[in-house]
């Protein structure tokens, strides 16, 4: 069994070797590779990857499927980048900033393709794979969507934003462990098992992401604490907040919404804590993170091959940044 570092560093050098853009023209190529360098943690793959080898030695059409899931990804980020204006992506500049609009949608565009082009090299289960890929595809859009939506809506529910999660954020790592574990030979009931643990962990990391944003320190976050507040961002701790002020506190929080002064952060934190949003969304964590541990736990293969997911998901919930 390997370690998530370890699957890393393979997944690199076999995409390296997989993965080989048309050197013209290079100013649709060059921002792919660019891009794809800016160093993600490669989760996705990686999970694809852990997926597969619960249930025997890591195969070929493994590889190509991790292949396919990262460049999917990607894609997406250069197209949500683009949505949100956003300026920097890894500390680097976006890659529509970098090299212009068309570029982004283009470039974002070949990415989707050649993740289709490695998931085509898949010998054994195909259509399971590509069954489940579309699914999950057309989801992460739709979640996407909704992200979107909510920008302009003050009518968000606590249930919606779950919603918005599992399909922007969640299915895509539960379907990356589901494809590495059809592809090893997983029964039905242990591959869908593996995704409701992904999905699952995929709430709480995000839930846990909203936490740190508004809790976390920003010499340990690596960003400065409170961005989502400052941009209005509709995160779990908001929606609950909102939902459960009395009267004086959701006037507050109306004001501090439609307000740019100083000292917005720590008084939103404060409204945070006195509606128990700050408890409450801890406690969602934990519950989620339970969810996804009983899930693995049903998975019919020896204990022991399920630590180095154990661990990934103990790293990515644990964390502090």
């Amino acid at each position: 069994m390997h370690s998530f570092a370890q699957l890393v560093e393979l997944f690199e050098e076999k995409l390296s070797k997989q993965l080989l853009f048309p050197e013209t023209p290079a100013t649709l190529y060059e921002p792919c590779r660019y891009f794809l360098d800016l160093g993600g943690k490669r989760v996705r793959p990686v999970l694809c990857l852990m997926g597969n080898e619960l249930f025997g030695d890591i195969n070929p059409d493994a590889w190509h499927a991790a292949a396919g899931v990262e460049l999917f990804h990607n894609f997406t980020l250069v197209h949500d980048d683009i949505m949100d204006k956003a300026p920097l992506r890894r500390g680097q500049p976006t890659l529509h900033e970098r090299n212009g609009l068309t570029a982004g949608i283009l470039c974002g565009d070949v990415m989707n393709i050649f993740a289709y082009d490695q998931l085509a090299r898949i010998r054994h289960f195909l259509p399971q794979v590509l069954h489940l890929f579309n699914k999950t595809s057309i989801e992460v859009c739709e979640g996407q969507q909704m992200d979107m939506d909510f920008e302009s809506r003050n009518d968000v529910s606590l249930e919606e934003y779950i919603e918005m999660i599992t399909l922007k954020t969640s299915v895509l790592l539960a379907c990356s462990l589901k494809m590495g574990a059809l592809l090893g030979g997983a029964t039905e009931g242990n591959a869908n098992r593996l995704y409701e643990f992904g999905k699952n962990l995929g709430i709480a990391f995000q839930l846990q992401d909203d936490y740190l944003d508004a809790f976390g320190t920003e010499a340990k976050v690596g960003k400065q604490q409170g961005g989502d507040i400052l941009a209005n961002k509709k995160t779990f701790l908001l929606l609950h907040a909102i939902t459960h002020a009395d009267g004086d506190a959701s006037r507050s929080i109306r004001q501090l919404l439609d307000s740019d002064k100083d000292g917005k952060v720590g008084q939103m934190l404060q409204l945070y804590r006195d509606t128990g949003a700050d408890l409450v969304c801890r406690e969602a964590v934990r519950s989620y993170s339970d969810k996804a541990f009983e899930c693995l736990e049903d998975v019919a293969v020896i204990s022991k091959r399920k630590d180095p997911l154990k661990e990934l998901a103990t790293f990515l919930l644990q964390r502090d940044s």
